[in-house]
């Protein structure tokens, strides 16, 4: 578990009736706007008149795809996408997706987004059964669990109600068959999965609606819990047997994970945060001179703090938006430097004032001191912290790489230890009733297990990273 917590993944997929339609591309443009989702690898499959083929990489969508690729996949009239941040299984071109399956009754490609939470003994049955795994992520689980129940049943759709019968955890899906593009979404409802159109009549399905609008579409509905929608012949069927409630929305989409710009479950994640900050100035006021947020993330709450206090809201910080995440840490001395590379304060807007900082979320703790020094090395009087979601004190199982509570510094140390240790002059958390408030409930319902422990679902027995990526234990002496 890094510093801060991570995105999981995104998906896309797009359908037309146009035969000379270029689908890759679309897709291609799709995955750059859910970029934010996911930057360990991606990947694009197609399906040009029932053959499927497919290029992934590891890196970004820039690095693994350009004109000469995207040409490769030649004309299509249906897509699948996926841009990936590792909860399970290592970072390894074997589990970049989509994945791509290749049976009797016909191709199968698949881009998932969620966590299994019985995958580990999923596939020791698949395995005993003969199935052989090439990858060691949990999505590689959900593709041969469909593929075994379609082997046995007289279409994919029942393979895939089978399949949804047996796996528990989250699970946003768009998959690829020969003659179909299906999007599924578990009958919880963790992770985000919407509908879309354009103007021409293609259909598509993304993690977040600011897919559509890069590629010419727009936002028509939220896949609901349990459904599966199924597109043929330009024919959309959508099967409601697993629908039974509201989604239970993992609540850190609106704080951190989604693009401001997207709208989830009927609500603006823009809205959401500038909400939060509103509340949070509410629940924990400051005496401050300014208002400045974490890019990029803290940015929306921060205003909202400041349209609340009625403080002044200013630019605290200058980002570089050249330093990725596989940015090199080979020594002590660089990591210590990381967030002085990619942050640096602007110091006529914070040199001799009372700042108040807003940011997302506290982890470990350390990234948010470097953060506060940064602030007062800039000449900050006074750093008042105010972080736009409760303390999280319980590891996440379903989709983001939470998982543990060994390096959760709200479980070692309590809020004035906290205060202390990041350097700041006083510290507030939104609490878990505040956060409940940022968006419109008539539409949805939060799991919130990461902040009280009290899951949607029974959690898994082991922890879920690399689960498949254990080394042996060796006794005794090694000759």
């Amino acid at each position: 578990m890094k510093n801060s917590i991570h995105e999981e993944c995104g998906v896309f997929g797009i359908y037309t009736k146009e035969s000379s339609y270029d689908a890759a591309t679309s897709c291609y443009f799709a995955l750059y706007a859910l970029q934010h989702r996911g930057q360990e690898s991606c990947g694009i499959a197609v399906n040009d008149r029932g053959l499927i083929k497919c290029h992934k990489e590891i890196g970004l969508v820039s690095k693994a795809f350009n004109d000469e690729k995207i040409k490769a996949l030649g004309h299509s009239n249906m897509a699948i996408g996926h841009v990936r941040y590792s909860t399970t299984g290592t970072t390894v071109v074997e589990n970049a997706q989509p994945l791509f399956i290749k049976h009797h009754k016909g191709p199968l490609a698949l881009a998932h987004n969620g966590n299994i939470t019985n995958a580990q003994e999923l596939r020791q049955k698949l395995e005993s059964k003969g199935a052989i795994f090439h990858s060691s992520s949990d999505s590689e689980v959900i593709a041969y669990a469909i593929t075994s129940n379609r082997l046995k049943t007289n279409s994919i759709e029942e393979a895939i109600k089978k399949t949804m019968k047996i796996i528990k955890g989250a699970y946003s899906l768009v998959l690829m068959s020969a003659q179909k593009l299906i999007a599924v979404r578990d009958t919880i409802g963790f992770r985000p999965l919407c509908m879309g159109k354009t103007k021409d009549g293609s259909i598509m399905f993304a993690s977040e609606s600011c897919a559509f609008s890069i590629v010419g579409g727009e936002f028509i509905r939220d896949v609901k819990p349990g459904e599966i929608i199924v597109i043929k012949d330009g024919i959309i069927t959508s099967d409601e047997t697993f629908c039974k409630r509201k989604p239970k929305l993992c609540i850190f989409e609106y704080v951190y994970f989604s693009r401001p710009d997207s709208v989830i479950e009927k609500n603006s994640v823009y809205k959401a945060r500038l909400e939060s900050g509103k509340i949070l100035a509410r629940e924990c006021p400051a005496n401050a001179d300014v208002v400045v947020g974490v890019p990029d993330s803290g940015l929306i709450a921060a205003k909202g703090f400041s349209e609340e206090s009625k403080i002044k809201y200013c630019d605290g910080f200058i980002k570089n938006k050249y330093i990725g995440r596989s940015f090199i840490e080979p020594t002590q001395s660089m990591r210590e430097n990381v967030v002085k590379i990619k942050l640096n304060a602007i110091k006529p807007n914070v040199e001799g004032k009372k700042v108040v900082m807003i940011d997302d979320s506290i982890v470990r703790g350390t990234t948010c001191k470097r953060i506060v020094k940064i602030l007062k090395n800039a000449g900050a009087k006074e750093v008042h912290v105010r972080i736009a979601c409760p303390p999280f004190k319980n590891p996440c199982y379903f989709g983001t790489d939470i998982d543990s509570r060994d390096n959760l510094i709200a479980c070692k140390m309590s809020l004035e230890e906290i205060t202390n240790f990041i350097g700041a002059d006083s510290l507030g958390f939104l609490s878990l009733n505040g956060l409940k408030k940022i968006v419109d409930t008539n539409n949805v319902d939060f799991c919130v297990g990461c902040f009280n422990g009290k899951y949607p679902e029974a959690p898994p027995k082991e922890p879920l990273k690399n689960k498949f990526d254990k080394k042996i234990e060796l006794k005794g002496k090694i000759l």
